[in-house]
C-alpha cells in the first residue's frame, strides 16, 4: 500500500503548474496516441519513426535541461569554486542576501560570502549555464531528428529491397527524385525579452523554450507536406493543452468548488490534509498564527519571520507546500528515498530554512490569505453543524478530483482526440494515406534502378 504522504506528494505535484510531472504524464499519453495513430494509418516503418520521434523527444525534453545543468554544476561551478545551489534571485535584495547569509549554517557562510563579493561573476556563470543547458538540449533533439531520418530511410530501403527481391523484377529508371530537407515552416528563434527571467527559473516555462525549439525544428525539418501539416495539427494542440488549458481547467474546478460547496481548494493538497492545520482549526489557534504573520509588512520582515518562527502555522504550511525549502540533515539520496518509502530509519527532521534557495515571499503571503479564507469558510460550515474533519476531508476530495479531471481532460485530448483527428485527415484523402517518406525513398531507389542496394 502506498503511504499517504507519498500519495499527497504525487497529487501535489500533479496540481502544481510549475511541476514537470503533469507535463510528463500528458506527453506520455500524447506520444502513445500519436504512435498508435501512425501504426493505424501507415505501417511498422511509420510507427517506428513516430515512436522514436515522440518518446525520444520526451526523454530529451524532460531530462535534457536538468541533466545538462547538473553536469555544468559538477564541472564549471566546481572549477570556479562557487556553490551552484545558491539561487541568484537572492542577490536582487541586498538586505535579504545579508539575512540569507546570517541564517545559513556555518559551513555555508563562506560560499555566501564569495557570491556576495563576486556577484557579476556568479550571475555570468548562471547565465552561461542556462544558455548552455538549453542549447545542448536543443542540439540533442536535432541529433535525434538526424538519427530518426537516417534510420527511417534505412528501414524503408530494407523493406522495399525485400519486396523487389520477392517480386524478382527490375524497374526502369524514372526521373531521379532526391529526398531533400523540406523548407516548410519557420526556424525557431529565442527572444530574450524582459520576461525571460521567468523562463529561467520556472521549470515549466524553461521547458517552453526547449519545446519552441523542438516545434521549430520539426516544422523546418519536415520531409513532406504530409509531415508538415501533421506537425501543425500536433504542435498546435500540444501547446494549447500542455501549457495553457490546464490552468484554465483547474481554475474552473476550483471556482466550482467555491460556488457549489463554499470550499476554497486552491491550497496545496498536502496542506488541506495536514493534521496541524486541522488541529489549529479545532482549537481556534489558527487566528493567533495568522495575526502574528500579518504583523510583518515588508519583504525583509517576512523573510526574517519565516527564519525565526518555525512554529508559526503559515510558515509550516509554506514549508509543507514546498514554497520554503528546509535543510535536510541527511545528504544521502538513497537514504532519503528509502525513508520516504518507509524503509529503514527516518532521518532527523530539521525546521531550518535552506537560505540557498529562493523564497517567493508573495507565495508565502498567499498561503496566509488562503488559510484565512478557508478558515472563514469553515466557521460558516461549523455553524451549520459541519465538523472540521468532514470539512477538510471534503475539501481534500474536491481538490483531488479537480486535479484528476484536469489531467484526464488534457490526456484525453492529447492522447485520443488529436491522434484521432490526424488519422481522419490521413484517411480522408486517398492519395494522402501512404507514408510520404516511404514513397519518396521508393521513387529515389527506382530512379537509381536499385543500384548499390540490391
Amino acid at each position: 500500500m502506498i503511504p499517504t504522504t507519498i500519495t499527497a506528494k504525487i497529487f501535489s505535484s500533479l496540481g502544481n503548474s510549475s511541476s514537470l510531472l503533469p507535463l510528463g504524464i500528458k506527453d506520455a499519453g500524447h506520444s502513445l496516441g500519436m504512435t498508435t495513430g501512425s501504426y493505424i494509418t501507415g505501417d511498422k516503418v511509420e510507427g517506428k519513426d513516430r515512436f522514436i520521434d515522440e518518446f525520444g523527444a520526451e526523454a530529451i525534453w524532460l531530462g535534457g535541461i536538468p541533466a545538462y545543468k547538473k553536469l555544468i554544476d559538477w564541472t564549471l561551478y566546481k572549477v570556479a569554486k562557487y556553490n551552484p545551489k545558491i539561487d541568484i534571485r537572492i542577490l536582487k535584495n541586498k538586505e535579504i542576501l545579508e539575512k540569507a547569509k546570517h541564517y545559513a549554517p556555518e559551513n555555508l557562510k563562506s560560499s555566501f560570502e564569495k557570491v556576495a563579493n563576486n556577484q557579476k561573476m556568479f550571475k555570468g556563470l548562471f547565465m552561461a549555464k542556462f544558455i548552455a543547458a538549453t542549447a545542448l538540449t536543443l542540439g540533442s533533439y536535432s541529433a535525434l531528428t538526424h538519427f530518426r531520418h537516417k534510420q527511417t530511410e534505412k528501414e524503408v530501403m530494407k523493406e522495399l529491397v525485400k519486396e523487389e527481391q520477392q517480386k524478382n523484377l527490375s524497374f526502369n529508371a524514372l526521373n531521379k527524385t532526391e529526398v531533400k530537407k523540406s523548407k516548410f515552416g519557420p526556424a525557431f528563434g529565442m527572444n530574450f525579452s524582459k520576461g525571460i527571467s521567468d523562463f529561467m527559473f520556472n521549470p515549466v516555462k524553461n521547458m517552453m523554450i526547449v519545446d519552441g525549439g523542438i516545434t521549430g525544428d520539426r516544422l523546418a525539418e519536415s520531409r513532406s507536406p504530409q509531415d508538415f501539416m501533421g506537425y501543425v495539427v500536433k504542435e498546435g494542440s500540444f501547446w494549447m493543452f500542455m501549457y495553457f488549458a490546464g490552468d484554465k481547467i483547474q481554475s474552473f474546478f476550483e471556482n466550482r468548488a467555491k460556488s457549489k460547496h463554499n470550499k476554497s481548494i486552491d491550497l496545496d493538497i498536502r496542506v488541506l490534509q495536514n493534521d496541524e492545520l486541522k488541529k489549529s482549526f479545532e482549537t481556534k489557534q489558527v487566528d493567533g498564527h495568522l495575526a502574528d504573520f500579518a504583523k510583518n509588512k515588508t519583504d525583509v520582515e517576512i523573510y526574517k519571520f519565516v527564519n525565526e518562527h518555525p512554529e508559526n502555522l503559515v510558515v509550516k504550511m509554506a514549508k509543507e507546500s514546498g514554497i520554503i525549502s528546509t535543510l535536510d540533515e541527511s545528504n544521502n539520496f538513497i537514504k532519503k528515498v528509502a525513508s520516504k518509502l518507509g524503509i529503514g530509519s527516518k532521518p532527523k527532521k530539521t525546521e531550518a530554512v535552506d537560505t540557498q534557495k529562493y523564497i517567493e515571499l508573495a507565495d508565502v503571503k498567499s498561503v496566509h490569505d488562503k488559510i484565512e479564507k478557508l478558515h472563514n469558510e469553515f466557521k460558516e460550515a461549523n455553524l451549520k453543524g459541519e465538523t472540521v474533519d468532514t470539512f477538510l476531508k471534503q475539501a481534500t476530495k474536491l481538490k483531488r478530483f479537480a486535479i484528476m479531471k484536469n489531467i484526464g481532460a488534457c490526456v484525453g485530448v492529447l492522447g485520443v482526440v488529436v491522434p484521432g483527428i490526424m488519422v481522419a485527415i490521413r484517411l480522408a484523402k486517398k492519395d494522402n494515406k501512404e507514408f510520404q517518406v516511404k514513397k519518396a525513398v521508393k521513387e529515389k531507389l527506382m530512379a537509381q534502378n536499385f543500384q548499390g542496394v540490391v
